[in-house]
């Protein structure tokens, strides 16, 4: 069972991890990622759409990873970044193909598709969006 429950939510959070998409309340503008089904700032106003994002925004804030949780001890020192994305909303994701000293905030990045881990020597590798430099 946890592992069919464990492909099921890889399956039901796809949109979100491979395409970005969020979604906008038509009503403000506000851009969210994940998806809301409804709106803080507007309440039953708002009328949320589903939003593709650009995939590209700049560092927030980040830290670079000097002791990796289990199954990322090959990345270190590895660099883990508030990104803000151009819509507006932030995620935490992973910032690759830089050294951490050159990393900085306000830095430019753009998403792109890595492969994140892997289900046991024979699973099923799960994919999901990182950062770049743009």
């Amino acid at each position: 069972m946890p592992h069919r429950k464990s492909l099921s939510l890889v399956w039901r959070r796809y949109p979100q991890r491979y395409q970005l998409i969020g979604s906008k309340c038509l009503t403000c503008g506000t851009h969210f990622f994940p998806p809301r089904d409804f709106c803080p700032k507007c309440r039953r106003k708002g009328e949320i759409v589903e939003q593709k994002m650009k995939g590209t925004g700049k560092i927030h804030s980040f830290t670079v990873v000097r002791v990796p949780q289990e199954g990322f001890e090959m990345e270190v020192p590895y660099v883990l970044a508030v990104v803000e994305l151009d819509e507006g909303p932030k995620l935490t994701a992973q910032i690759i193909s830089v050294k951490p000293d050159e990393v900085s905030i306000g830095m430019p990045v753009k998403m792109v598709f890595r492969r994140i881990s892997e289900d046991g020597d024979s699973g099923i590798i799960n994919y999901g969006y990182k950062f770049e430099k743009a």
